[in-house]
This record gives structure tokens, sequence and C-alpha cells, in this order.
């Protein structure tokens, strides 16, 4: 059902996990990403699948840019009303024109005197529908005129003015009930107040939330894995077929005993990278691996998943069709495949700055 999980949300709130990461000085339990992973894991574990983590995913990471290089201010003024549920926030990067290449992003923002006129386009912005607040990164100058591409990209988190910004939802396979959309904007007005960091030091800055990002959706697809499985193995415990439970066929068994013991190797290696990002490691070979790992064993799962139940399984009711069209999700974004993969392999073998952990 195409309906906002606001129950879900609003109890989220209530009991404080929107502010796991945050900073205790503004109402957060300043514990670490693992915990983060850890809570995100189970609530997709649940069943609520990446509808469930969708819907609060953005509160838990997104603000790492304000917490790290936001001024006091800046803090006081918007992690607490985050951390509280009184604000949502929403992710504003990818653009229709340019897809993976962020350095070639063509919104720009021109400054005019206290304020900055925003004009462009963001597509793939989830829970705009819903967002009072957006993390918008945008060009201050021109490409032509920066010495590296990675500069002149400024970053702001301000008003998700409806007035200035057209909200176009995009219909899309699964998680229905959490928007995803395309933005258009024009005149948008916004004040110099809401610039994070310095200007044109924007992409730095969302930097250092992608690992975050990465790890915390391997997590989820992990527990969409968990959750999938769990439900294979029930139905393979109670469907009797020719006078017994299909669940003592080997047929069964073995790709079903094959998941878990890869949904476990995955879920250890989320951890791992999770720590050793809670412990300063700022390179994102682990977080990018992670990500790529969980999100092909969890669609590995939720196949077999679906395969386990037979004709049952393309039916709505066992809810294995769902997941298995939810795990397309860590599987595309954020952007991540083989190829990268094999060049952070090649990095380590030729003895680089990364050191095996």
């Amino acid at each position: 059902m195409k309906q906002w999980p606001r129950e879900f949300t609003n109890a989220i709130a209530k009991d404080g996990w929107l502010g796991i990461c945050m900073p205790s000085a503004y109402g957060g339990a300043e514990l670490g990403l693992a915990e983060a992973t850890t809570m995100m894991q189970t609530i997709a574990e649940s069943g609520g699948g990446m509808t469930a983590t969708s819907s609060i995913h953005m509160n838990i990471f997104g603000l790492s840019p304000v917490v790290k290089y936001g001024s006091e201010e800046q803090k006081k003024r918007f992690l607490i009303p985050l951390i509280e549920g009184k604000e949502r926030a929403c992710f504003g990067v990818t653009e229709p024109n340019t897809g993976l290449d962020t350095l070639k992003l063509q919104s720009r923002a021109v400054r005019e005197g206290a304020e900055y006129v925003l004009r462009g386009q963001k597509m793939w912005t989830s829970t705009a529908q819903q967002a009072e607040k957006i993390l918008i990164l945008v060009r201050t100058t021109p490409l032509g005129e920066v010495d590296k591409a990675s500069q002149g990209l400024s970053l702001f988190y301000t008003d998700l003015n409806r007035d200035s910004v057209k909200v176009t939802e995009i219909p899309k396979m699964g998680r229905a009930a959490v928007d995803t959309n395309s933005l258009f904007f024009d005149g948008w007005r916004v004040p110099k107040k809401d610039l994070i960091g310095e200007e044109g030091n924007g992409f730095k800055l969302i930097m250092h939330g992608m690992n975050a990002e990465r790890i915390l959706l391997a997590g989820e697809a992990v527990g969409l894995g968990l959750a999938a499985l769990r439900r294979a193995v029930n139905y393979a415990a109670e469907r009797r077929v020719f006078g017994r439970a299909i669940g003592q066929n080997q047929g069964i068994q073995h790709p079903l005993a094959d998941s878990w013991v890869h949904l476990e190797a995955a879920r250890l290696m989320v951890m791992h990278a999770a720590r050793m990002y809670d412990e300063g490691y700022s390179a994102g070979e682990y977080a990018n691996s992670v990500k790529y790992l969980a999100g092909e064993v969890a669609f590995t799962t939720c196949e077999r998943a679906v395969m386990a139940h037979g004709g049952m399984g393309y039916a709505k009711e066992y809810h294995v069709e769902r997941y298995l069209r939810e795990v397309m999700i860590p599987r595309i974004a954020p952007p991540y495949g083989k190829c990268q993969c094999g060049e952070n392999i090649g990095l380590k073998a030729e003895g680089g700055d990364r050191k095996m952990r």
C-alpha cells in the first residue's frame, strides 16, 4: 500500500533513535556507525525492509557534514529538530544530465548579497514529498573557472521551499510507500547562513557522508536478506508435498543454507567496515566493497526465497516478492560495482597507502 509509514517514523523519533549517531550536546545518543548499522539491519530484518529503513535513512547519516563542518549555530538550528523528529531531511545531489559524474553538476548557485539564488534540477531525491529540509550540492563557481573539477561545488542545508522548487514523484518498481522524486528549481533564494562549511568546498564535505551511507545501506541489505531467508525457511518447514515438508529436500535446503553462510559473511564484513569508520578510517574501499557484497548476497537470497515458495512466491500474501523488488535498491544505489571493487583490490596489491586490516 502506498502510504507513508508515519506511525513507524513517529515512534522512532519519539524514542530518540534518529539521534543514534548525533552528538549528545544536541540530544543525540552519540553512538557509532556500528550501532546505527545494527539498528538499520534490525529494522529491515523485522520485515519492514527497505520501505521502513528508507523512511529514516537520510535522517540517520545525512547530516554528518553538518556535524563535522557546520558552525555551532548551525548545529543547534539543524540537528536538534532533526533528532526530535520535528523536521525531516532529503538529499539532492544526482542530476538527470550528469548521473554519476558528480563533479560535472550543472545546477548553479549565484551569490546575491546575503542570499544565493539556485537554478537547476535534481533526480532520485527520496522523501522530498515529506521533507521540510534538503541537503543540496550545487556549483557556485563555473567548471571552467576552477583548477580542479572538485572545486567550486558548495553544500547547503536549507528549507525545501515549494514555492521555488517543483517536486515530482517518480513511479517506481518497489518501495512505493517512500517517495522518490525529481526536483526542478529556478529563482530559489537560499540564505548564506545555510551554507555548510566554505563556499566551493562542498564536494569534500559531501564525501564525508558517502562512506557512512554505503555501510548503513549494506546493513539494511543484509537485514532484508535475512527477512527473506526466514520466510523461506518457515515456509519450507510448513509446506507439505508428497507426504513430507519440502524443506526435507536438498534442492530446497542447499540454496537456503548457502545464502545463510553468505549473509553471515556479509554481515561480519559490514560490521568490520562500520567499526573501521568509527575508528577514523576515511578511505572508501571497505565501505564500497561491503555495499557491493551485501547487495549481491541479499539479491540472491531474495530470489531464492521466492523460488522456495514456488508459485506462492509470486503472491503478495507471502511478502517475498516485495523483498525481491526492494532488494534492487542496494544493487543500484548508491552506485558501486565490480569494476570499482577491482580497482580497490589492485591498489592494495600494489602496496599502496591503504593497509589491509
